[in-house]
């Protein structure tokens, strides 16, 4: 398991989110209509403000209210706590609120496919994005397979990683744009 992972310009932020399952899930659901810098940093916010990140703890509060807090969490507050209230249900009610069972109980590619799909919020783009990451960052077999051949979170290995990483993606994004493929 990593110590950080450089995702933020937070040390903080991206000491919690290598080093906490949860947080690190929370991340990617809030990687939408943001920064990967301000989606990243969310875990870290909503830690402070309710105290815990356990999926319980999520499940349980009334998430709205703590992501319109200033700063907000998100651009979209109200969308993004209800995600992540689903997110956590989803934990707490499948996997006993252990986020790292989402991979760990996976025996092959296929199943942590399956549970990854099955996790709030997460579509395509992110399977295949969390799976770069806990290939590449956290050597997890069973994801190898799901990484794409485009540049993803998992190549980012420092803050320079994390710049040409989103260098890449503009670059990537323009050239999907000018196909007429979906991003």
């Amino acid at each position: 398991m990593p110590d950080r992972l450089h995702f933020t310009e937070s040390d903080e932020a991206n000491a919690l989110i290598a080093t906490d399952p949860m947080a690190l899930l929370v991340g990617f659901v809030l990687d939408q209509q943001v920064t990967v810098q301000k989606a990243f940093s969310g875990p870290l916010a909503l830690q402070q403000r309710l105290g815990s990140l356990d999926a319980a703890t999520l499940a349980d509060a009334d998430l709205e209210p703590v992501f319109r807090e200033k700063p907000a969490i998100h651009r979209f507050p109200g969308a993004m706590a209800q995600r992540v209230h689903d997110l956590a249900v989803h934990v707490r009610d499948r996997y006993d609120g252990d986020a790292a069972r989402v991979w760990t109980d996976a025996a092959d590619t296929a199943q942590l496919r399956a549970n990854l799909e099955a996790l709030p919020g997460f579509g395509a783009m992110k399977v295949k994005a969390l799976g770069a990451v806990l290939a590449k960052r956290y050597g997890v077999a069973a994801a190898q397979d799901l990484v794409p051949w485009h540049p993803t979170l998992g190549d980012v290995d420092s803050p320079q990683a994390l710049a040409d990483y989103q260098a890449a993606k503009r670059i990537h994004k323009a050239e999907w744009s000018k196909a007429g493929a979906p991003s």
